[in-house]
């Protein structure tokens, strides 16, 4: 009996064994996380607002690190002649991958150039040739290879020149340094970087050239200049040279333009360039003005001009919120760019030395994915100095381990090329069924819904599509969209159009005649009081009249001051209005103020305008009283609330386009409008001449900017004193 209480109990225990391991077995099927999806590294995007950074899938997993040893033995690296230890890798500088997967490394400490087969292994060396003039020479510290269809070029950084070789590793012909009038006098030439277009035309990247890329034709000879880069300039120094002698002028720094760092070509024949030497405050703010002359990562037509699209929230320049660290330990500052290549489906990546990341983007320069940081752990990099794609995988060169990684696409990075390379087919169905499957694996993706919304574009639907592109705060394709919306539903309410600005039309003429006809009667009033209503008419009969209507406010007691403060709270108000009911093309982002910031941006200037030139024009004899002065800019404001007020209403109906023509031109004409009333009520009110009006005001707004100051000043003084009291307060309190 006790025997069989045994084996049961070691059934029962089996069983649950058996049902644990089921149980865990479930959960992995059902978690449906894959193995490769834990990486060393985050992958992550930017969002629009601040670019702060979020999790995305991994695009690219590591696969393989790929040392010395892996490339080959003994019989395929040289050896040291004293101790027969290999000499491998050491101190890459360039990697470059050719149309048929060949794999060519810069091996720059070793004067050489290390060949491999697709799959890693050692193919050739290239050190040492017997050069076209029949003398033994041999490359000197190389940093730059580029390889086309039959030739291997070589930048001889040491040497300053480039070597070129057939595709078995032949020395075909030296190409020596460039000889013009436009280089300077005692002008080093130090190539690190080199492109070869269709062509044969050759594009260097010198070290020591600011002039920009060097373009010489196939036998050498030098064709001009591209792209050179804009140089910093500091005003203050600018100024402060007119006052320098000419040996100090001499002594100072100059301001120069940065020399690139590396470059490639795309398959349509443009240039990719990069540099790492731009000023940090001038490449910070070049991430949000997309159309400066500072991007360390451009993209030039073959007349030098930078065609970067930079469609995206942000120009595609690295790193966006650089001010903070997006993970612990991580370096600040801006991205420091290196390389660049070019990708599938006009995709293209650069690399960040100061964070060890390689950002990814589209042709339209919008963000795909950021990943990478620095280590010794599997994928990780502590040394990244260049980047290049094999079909489906991406290489990255760590200069410091003397390895490169190689990186798989996973099925996230698949779904994103495969998008791509639809929507540039013109198959914006199977490119919609892409985007879609991205969007489940990652919501944040704005790239998604833009891609869901062009292909909604193309097929018609454009209000789902403006609905679309609102997800990615895409304006453009938005504006697109909704000026397409538009043109159907006009020709869909044909007549309510029309209706709608006869209505507009009438009703403000009807309001504007009965205005002059109740101005019109006021002036023979007789000494009747008026009313409310027609001192608030009456600003509609300054603003087209200022120099009577502001002589018979002073003289004939016309207007008041309640209703001058009525103008002046609706001024207040529309600007409200606007700040919260300006349409998604004015405010994507949704950015609102609030009421009190609003009505302080109109209160706070009339109020200092008021004071300061009551100030000054007392002491210059003025008439006006400070009520006056009030009333007349109060006054001044009228023709704000109905141009704001339509203004706003008009970016709901309104493409991007039409905003920035008609809206600009409408605010333009506001403030000069108001500026004007103002100008001519002060001179009417205070009977100034011309000239001295225009003294007063430019006093006046001295004035405002040094009661800012004095009150700016008091009350950081009120602020100590109060901080003083509370201190000797709370010591008393602990004294006793």
């Amino acid at each position: 009996m006790q025997i069989e209480n045994e084996k049961s109990k070691k059934t029962n225990r089996i069983k649950r064994m058996v049902r644990f391991a089921v149980l865990l077995i479930l959960l992995a099927v059902m978690s449906g996380i894959p193995a490769a999806a834990y990486t060393t590294y985050t992958t992550y995007i930017h969002t629009f607002d601040m670019g702060f950074s979020v999790e995305s899938p991994d695009a690219y997993v590591p696969e393989v690190v790929i040392d010395s040893k892996y490339i080959g033995g003994a019989d395929f690296w040289d050896t040291d002649a004293t101790t027969g230890a290999i000499l491998g890798l050491d101190g890459p500088q360039d990697l470059f991958v050719d149309s048929e997967g060949y794999i060519y490394i810069a091996d720059q400490k070793n004067d050489r150039i290390v060949v491999l087969n697709p799959d890693y292994t050692g193919k050739m060396i290239i050190k040492n040739f017997v050069n076209m003039w029949g003398v033994p020479d041999g490359l000197s510290q190389p940093k730059g290879v580029f390889v086309n269809d039959t030739e291997i070029y070589v930048a001889d950084t040491e040497k300053n020149r480039i070597v070129v070789f057939d595709k078995q590793g032949n020395h075909l012909r030296i190409i020596e340094q460039p000889e013009s009038d436009v280089f300077p006098e005692g002008h080093v030439y130090k190539p690190v970087a080199l492109a070869v277009d269709t062509s044969g035309r050759i594009y260097v990247v010198s070290s020591t050239t600011n002039q920009g890329i060097i373009g010489m034709a196939t036998d050498g000879t030098f064709q001009g200049f591209l792209g050179a880069q804009k140089a910093s300039v500091d005003p203050f120094m600018i100024f402060w040279r007119n006052f320098q002698t000419r040996e100090q002028r001499q002594a100072s720094i100059r301001n120069v333009a940065t020399e690139f760092n590396n470059i490639t070509i795309d398959s349509d024949g443009f240039i990719y360039v990069t540099t790492s030497s731009i000023a940090a405050g001038d490449q910070g703010a070049a991430i949000t003005d997309k159309k400066s002359g500072f991007h360390p990562v451009k993209r030039l037509n073959p007349q030098g001009a930078d065609v970067m699209r930079r469609s995206g929230f942000f120009s595609p320049d690295g790193e966006i919120n650089y001010r903070i660290s997006s993970r612990a330990g991580e370096p600040r500052g801006v991205s420091r760019i290196i390389d660049v290549a070019m990708g599938p489906a006009g995709t293209w990546s650069i690399i960040d030395e100061a964070r060890q990341k390689v950002y990814t983007y589209d042709e339209d320069g919008r963000e795909l994915f950021i990943f990478g940081d620095e280590g010794n752990y599997f994928g990780n990099i502590m040394s990244v100095q260049a980047v290049a794609y094999q079909g489906e995988k991406m290489i990255m060169l760590d200069k410091t381990n003397n390895t490169f990684t190689v990186y798989k696409r996973t099925s996230y990075g698949d779904v994103i090329i495969s998008a791509l390379e639809n929507q540039r087919n013109r198959q914006y169905d199977m490119a919609v069924t892409d985007w879609k499957e991205i969007l489940k694996r990652n919501n944040n993706s704005d790239i998604a819904y833009i891609g869901i919304g062009k292909s909604l574009y193309r097929a018609g639907q454009y209000q789902e599509a403006m609905r679309q592109f609102r997800f990615a705060i895409d304006v453009e394709n938005y504006s697109q969209s909704f000026q397409m919306y538009r043109k159907i539903w006009i020709e869909n309410n044909v007549i309510v159009v029309p209706i709608v600005i006869i209505a507009l039309v009438v009703g403000i003429g009807l309001f504007m005649k009965n205005a002059a006809k109740v101005n019109k009667r006021d002036q023979i009033r007789g000494g009747r009081k008026l009313k409310l209503t027609s001192h608030l008419l009456y600003g509609f009969y300054i603003i087209f009249h200022p120099f009577d209507g502001f002589w018979d406010m002073k003289h004939e007691k016309r207007g008041s001051v309640l209703a001058a403060t009525i103008y002046l709270l609706l001024a207040c108000v529309v600007y409200i209005y606007k700040a919260f009911g300006e349409g998604f093309i004015v405010n994507p982002y949704g950015i609102y103020s609030d009421f009190l910031a609003e009505s302080l941006g109109i209160i706070v200037p009339v109020a200092l305008w008021v004071i300061a030139n009551w100030c000054l024009t007392t002491l210059f004899d003025g008439e006006g009283s400070m009520k006056d002065i009030y009333m007349v800019t109060c006054y001044a404001l009228v023709p704000i609330p109905p141009l704001i007020f339509l203004s706003t209403l008009a970016t709901h109906i309104m493409t991007l386009t039409e905003i920035r023509m008609i809206l600009q031109m409408v605010s333009v004409i506001m403030f000069v409008w108001v500026g004007a009333l103002l100008f001519f009520g002060i001179m009417v009110i205070h009977d100034y001449s011309l000239g001295k009006n225009v003294a007063t005001v430019l006093g006046s707004i001295v004035g405002m900017a040094f009661i800012m100051f004095v009150t700016m000043l008091f009350s950081s003084l009120l602020l100590k004193m109060v901080s003083f009291i509370n201190a000797i307060y709370v010591e008393v309190s602990f004294r006793l």
